[in-house]
């Protein structure tokens, strides 16, 4: 079964009979290009100029679906025309089928016709010149340009400031894409940035108000119920403040709010004595000057003791904890142990924990650069971590 053919575009409906009526129009008032003394008219009388005419209409519905075939088709009605008496209508839509030919032909066609044309336009110039020695012969190398260059160029034009503009259109839709995978990579890296600060701030806190609560139950003693539940209202108090402060930052879009400042390495005796407070022996260990660190190092060092000290209170085993921390080849060392063992006879953590800490710490580790280590070392667990101080690789941190 032969593919059907596909149904003309409607534009080129009206353009068909737009052509056909003005066409009739101008052969029934008797007008035609050429006198009939002119001896390239073969073909005389009015009737055989329609032939030529109709089939040049029904090219024009071609124009779009099958533009090759309808200017091949009126590449052979203009000829008859050629030998009757003319119309003008069908010289101008056999103008409008090169145009079209260029335009919605494949790109092969688009490129062969402008050149075939304009050597055609060149070639008839010259040779009638050449044979009949007159400058009037050049005219007809002119009249040809104008039927079948101009229009093949007119297309052409079009052509490519059609396709620039879809490769226009292509780049803006691919520009959007990447801004809207942009955005989303940016919105899972911010979530991810949030939800280590929110674990770090408020887990010390929650795991000491669990410790303590657990020995305040356990425990019928007084004094010690009376002193456990101190330390779980300064850790409440201090947890709230953290959660406040971190909603604060959320919810504000409007830039009313100062800044709150981010934990420095200043902090960490205020630090060591709060996991003193909640039951840990602590020793720290510091010969780096805070001042001279980039505040992105700063952060990231800050949470990893604060979330190593953290995880010391729910799983190590009675027995100190050292936190050292030295400035060696343009980097910061960290390192925090903690006895390792049965965690004091209890058979198991003191506060239950979902690993995140860990997880946390070397993704904040990874995004400067730097290495980082945790687990077992003997009878001792230890966190090491090692933090470049290159500017370049300090701005990799989202503070």
């Amino acid at each position: 079964m032969a593919p059907r053919l596909p149904r003309p575009h409607r534009d080129d409906v009206r353009i068909a009979l737009a052509g056909l009526l003005g066409g009739l129009l101008i052969w029934g008032v008797g007008l035609g290009t050429r006198t009939a003394r002119d001896p390239l008219v073969l073909m005389e009388g009015r009737w055989p100029i329609l032939l030529p005419l109709v089939v040049t209409a029904g090219c024009e519905l071609l124009r779009r679906v099958r533009p090759r075939t309808g200017l091949l088709i009126g590449i052979a009605a203009l000829t008859v025309d050629c030998v009757t008496r003319g119309n003008l209508a069908t010289l101008v839509m056999f103008t409008d089928l090169v145009y079209a030919a260029v335009l919605y032909g494949p790109p092969a066609t688009a490129r062969r016709i402008p050149w075939i044309t304009g050597l055609l336009s060149v070639a008839t110039a010259i040779v009638p010149f050449a044979v009949w020695q007159v400058p009037e012969a050049l005219l007809i190398g002119v009249v040809v340009g104008l039927v079948t260059f101009t229009p093949a160029a007119t297309g052409l034009i079009v052509r490519n400031h059609r396709d620039a503009a879809d490769s226009a259109r292509l780049r803006a839709e691919q520009t959007a894409l990447l801004a809207e995978f942009d955005r989303t990579q940016a919105v899972t890296s911010e979530r991810a940035r949030m939800a280590r600060e929110l674990h770090d701030m408020v887990a010390n806190h929650l795991s000491a108000i669990a410790i303590h609560s657990t020995a305040a139950l356990s425990l019928d003693d007084p004094d010690t119920s009376k002193r456990a539940l101190g330390v779980i209202r300064e850790n409440s108090v201090a947890g709230l403040a953290e959660m406040r402060r971190l909603i604060g930052i959320l919810r504000d879009s409007g830039g009313d709010l100062e800044p709150a400042a981010a934990p420095t390495l200043d902090g960490l005796g205020a630090l060591v004595d709060g996991a003193r407070t909640n039951g840990l022996d602590v020793t720290l260990d510091t010969d780096t000057d805070h001042a001279a660190l980039p505040a992105p190092v700063e952060l990231a060092a800050y949470r990893i003791v604060q979330e190593s000290l953290t995880n010391a209170l729910k799983h190590a085993s009675p027995g100190r904890v050292t936190v050292a921390l030295a400035r060696r080849d343009s980097s910061l060392r960290i390192a925090v142990t903690s006895p390792y063992g049965d965690h004091g006879g209890l058979g198991g953590p003191r506060a239950p924990g979902s690993g995140a800490g860990l997880v946390g710490m070397r993704e904040r580790v990874a995004l400067l650069g730097g290495t980082f280590t945790a687990g077992a070392d003997g009878a001792h667990w230890a966190v090491r971590a090692t933090l470049p101080l290159t500017e370049a690789e300090a701005e990799g941190e989202d503070v």
